[in-house]
């Protein structure tokens, strides 16, 4: 692990400013079970010789890194290579934290995995992975993801998971935290919940940044082979904000290699039509921990909007809130155009349809390129687009 890896989070679970655990009573020694439990296994040669066969012989890692040498060529001036987080199995980096979760859990003694998602790529995860390890599977989702993300509803059911449709407020990715915690609540005792991005209550942040650093050490041994040398700039989509941590985490003490985080701008600046955090948000709270929130008039978690489910959340990881206030991370934006148009061009010219999620960063990669000759950039192509073809092709068409 690296330096930095293991001075971040302190004990408490505090990323400087950001983080914590700020649970009701009720829950709290079910924190400190996992959270113990965690410390111990993550430790273990056996929880950690488990986790290796199932990364090899079950997800197919190592994804590798492909050079998109069309697209460098349209885009001009950098290079542009991309790991393949959606050559995983289920399609997404999602699976590298699930698979870690539901083992954990076994190793409790627990019967059950509770969870949200949002673009169903993290549903879809963990239904996985509670398959693999045959456990029952409760997974909380918007309606208007449910409608939006349909095919990962139908691959959720056929894995034998229940999928909780979410009416409240938005219907989106908030509200399904909401009532997956609220569910999980009364079964704590027998269920895990599987938090599927770096967000959450003391130890999830710390505990799905380790379960995804494999991305990243993967990532810089292949780059380093194919190249000789580190990329000079590493990019991912940020949301909750798994999958870039997840690469980060490979270069985090290379001074010279910078790191950007991309957030969705949806269709404009104004509050509510977009879900750019780190951009344009305050220090607040947010499902029990504190980090940067879009927030309204009143001082509540603010209606965001971006094309992509996945990015479709108020809060971020307290992990990159800490890293945007200590500089190390530069965090941008891409909107929902840049993201449509990035969709189709590596779609056409690299035959990869990635998932809209990651489109924000190939958006990223083809606008800096110009900016950056002689120079590489690595992306985290985190997810493939099968679940997003019909919502596009029947909103947008088939691009230009």
């Amino acid at each position: 692990m690296t330096k930095y890896l293991k001075s971040v989070p302190n004990r408490e679970g505090f990323f400087g400013d950001y983080g914590g655990a700020m649970l009701p009573p009720p829950l709290i020694p079910h924190f400190k079970e996992i959270s113990d439990a965690y410390d111990r296994l993550s430790k273990s040669s056996e929880f950690l010789n488990d986790l290796k066969y199932i990364r090899k012989h079950f997800q197919g890692r190592p994804t590798p890194i492909s050079y998109l040498k069309n697209l460098s060529k349209i885009s001009g001036g950098a290079q542009i290579y991309a790991k393949r987080e959606d050559l995983n199995h289920t399609g997404a980096h999602k699976l590298n934290h699930c698979m870690a979760e539901a083992l954990l859990a076994k190793h409790m003694g627990k019967t059950k995995l509770i969870a949200e998602t949002g673009a169903g790529q993290h549903g879809v995860a963990l239904a996985t992975a509670a398959a693999y390890f045959g456990m029952e599977c409760e997974i909380h989702m918007g309606a208007v993801d449910i409608k939006k993300e349909y095919p990962n509803v139908v691959r959720m059911k056929l894995l034998g998971a229940t999928v909780v449709e979410v009416n409240e407020g938005a219907q989106t990715l908030k509200e399904a935290v909401d009532s997956a915690f609220g569910s999980y609540m009364g079964q704590a005792d027998k269920a895990l919940f599987g938090i599927g991005s770096v967000v959450g209550p003391h130890p999830f942040p710390m505990m799905v940044r380790d379960f995804q650093k494999i991305v990243g050490m993967e990532a810089r041994e292949q780059f380093l082979d194919m190249n000789g040398e580190l990329p000079d700039l590493v990019a991912a989509c940020v949301g909750g904000g798994s999958n870039a941590m997840g690469l980060f985490a490979g270069f985090i003490d290379d001074e010279d290699v910078e790191l950007h985080g991309v957030e969705p701008l949806g269709t404009s600046t104004k509050m509510g039509d977009h879900a750019a955090t780190i951009t344009y948000g305050v220090d607040s709270a947010i499902h029990a921990f504190k980090t940067l929130v879009l927030v309204d008039e009143n001082g509540e978690p603010a209606p965001v909007n971006t094309i992509a489910s996945g990015l479709d959340y108020p809060g971020v990881g307290p992990e990159h809130a800490y890293l945007h206030k200590t500089g190390r991370v530069n965090y941008t934006t891409a909107s929902d155009k840049e993201a449509l148009d990035a969709f189709y061009k590596i779609s056409s010219k690299e035959g990869i349809i990635p998932a809209l999620e990651s489109a924000h960063v190939v958006a990223f990669a083809m606008r800096e390129a110009k900016n950056h000759p002689g120079k590489t950039i690595l992306i985290n192509l985190s997810g493939r687009g099968d679940k997003d073809i019909d919502f596009v092709t029947e909103t947008y068409g088939f691009g230009e």
